[in-house]
């Protein structure tokens, strides 16, 4: 059986501004691990957005946008391209009217569509995202060079299983039965 005090010795440093210092010993495996994930993802996050802003003068939105239409050489419509980026459409709009007015994409009415415009990146934008993206796969890289091949395979195998389990709607049905338990109904 190992002490409190040994746990904490064998657990990683926690920096005084990360989230993980909401937590104590006392509070559930789960949200530990929720802010664990969670000062992981913006730790990397922020060191994507700073090196994207030092080295290339841009933006991670204005890259993940061109990312999506990196992958979409047809182009997306700009509700799609808000739905896929999880933003407004008054963002994507924002964005987009940036990389035009530099050349990096191309917007076009939508013969399906008169109200819809469809959005391309130009060769100009391919080039230059290519370049970014080349860069940023190796940012990425040597963020995880902590870790082992086998490590991340393990990471990538349980955060797959996680998210799985995610798209059951759990959450619901849980706070149902707990709300019935806690107010006596039936």
């Amino acid at each position: 059986m190992t002490t409190r005090k040994a746990s904490r010795a064998k657990a990683a440093p926690v920096e005084p501004s990360d989230l993980e210092t909401r937590v104590n010993d006392q509070h559930h495996q789960a949200l530990k691990l929720w802010l664990r994930l969670l000062a992981c993802t913006n730790k990397i996050e922020n060191e994507i957005r700073t090196q994207l802003r030092t080295k290339f003068d841009t933006t991670l939105p204005r890259f993940d946008l061109m990312a999506q239409l990196e992958r979409n050489p047809g182009g997306l419509k700009m509700n799609e391209l808000s739905q896929r980026l999880m933003v407004t459409g008054g963002n994507v709009t924002g964005i987009t009217d940036q990389l035009e007015k530099e050349g990096l994409v191309v917007r076009a009415s939508d013969p399906a569509d008169r109200r819809a415009f469809t959005v391309r990146l130009t060769p100009t934008g391919r080039a230059v995202f290519a370049k970014m993206a080349d860069v940023h796969e190796q940012w990425v890289i040597d963020l995880f060079a902590g870790l082992s091949a086998a490590e991340k395979d393990q990471i990538h195998r349980l955060l797959a299983k996680l998210k799985l389990g995610l798209q059951k709607p759990v959450l619901a049905a849980t706070n149902n039965k707990e709300e019935k338990r806690r107010w006596g109904a039936k």
